[in-house]
């Protein structure tokens, strides 16, 4: 039976492959033993009869589609490979022709587009509570109805910067993965390359790079009030090194947000 859930899972994890000769793109839509935000681990196989029902070899009249960000009314690609391996769902992609396609492909190729989605229905037999010294208490899903795989720019939510990733993580190297994809952006924008709809969508990646660069130092300074964020107070981060990083980071980007964009 299927719960009237559909959920979408996405995955920051760079394109493995590009090959602009036949626009084929290889790289993982979803991984494998990793806790989620929703308290989920998904195991190996638990997309393994949808493959088979309605994956590429299959007969099915409907097959699993790669779209972009969910939306079936912008199919991207055509699927040539759709395998589970020991890291998770690899697919293969040839992208098509038409003009999100091929925006699509110049995203990928200027680093824009990193992470990738899928969408699923849970099924109550595939879903388990389970309990172990690694993950704690979480949900086992061994089984799902998976319906598509998506190109994304940011998730689910474009428009809600998170930063809970980077728990753990160093500060310099949050900010050089930050600047890595501001860089791609100011390429895009230098080559002008694509539809007007595709460089909005690089103008509005590079707002919400700017409010991930916010949040971050708002975490960052965590005793300090958002309007007193200019005067960073001595010590609030891990190091003085820290803390320059971040203050240098965020008046870049300060500079590449008044010479690309309009005033916000």
């Amino acid at each position: 039976m299927i719960n009237n859930n559909f959920k979408c899972k996405t995955l920051a994890l760079d394109i493995s492959d590009i090959d602009p000769a036949t626009r084929k793109v290889v790289g993982y839509f979803s991984t494998f033993d990793v806790k989620d935000s929703d308290n989920d681990v998904i195991r190996k196989g638990a997309y393994a009869n949808s493959i088979a029902q309605k994956g590429v070899y299959s007969n099915s009249n409907r097959k699993i589609a790669h779209l972009w960000n969910h939306n079936w009314d912008e199919p991207i690609g055509k699927l040539l490979e759709l395998e589970e391996d020991d890291l998770g769902l690899r697919f293969v992609s040839q992208l098509g022709r038409s003009q999100k396609g091929q925006d699509t492909f110049l995203n990928y190729q200027d680093g824009i587009i990193r992470e990738h989605s899928v969408g699923f229905y849970y099924l109550e037999s595939g879903v388990q509570v389970a309990q172990d010294s690694e993950f704690g208490i979480y949900n086992n899903i061994t089984n799902v109805d998976l319906f598509e795989g998506s190109s994304v720019t940011f998730g689910s939510n474009a428009f809600t910067p998170v930063l809970d990733v980077t728990k753990g993580m160093k500060v310099e190297d949050v900010i050089e993965s930050l600047n890595k994809q501001m860089l791609g952006y100011i390429d895009a924008l230098k080559n002008g390359a694509g539809t007007d709809e595709r460089l909005y969508q690089i103008e509005m990646g590079l707002r919400v790079l700017q409010s991930t660069y916010y949040d971050l130092l708002k975490r960052s300074l965590e005793d300090t009030e958002p309007s007193q964020l200019e005067s960073v107070e001595e010590n609030s981060l891990e190091t003085p090194e820290d803390e320059q990083l971040v203050i240098k980071s965020a008046q870049n980007f300060k500079k590449i947000i008044t010479t690309y964009l309009k005033p916000i």
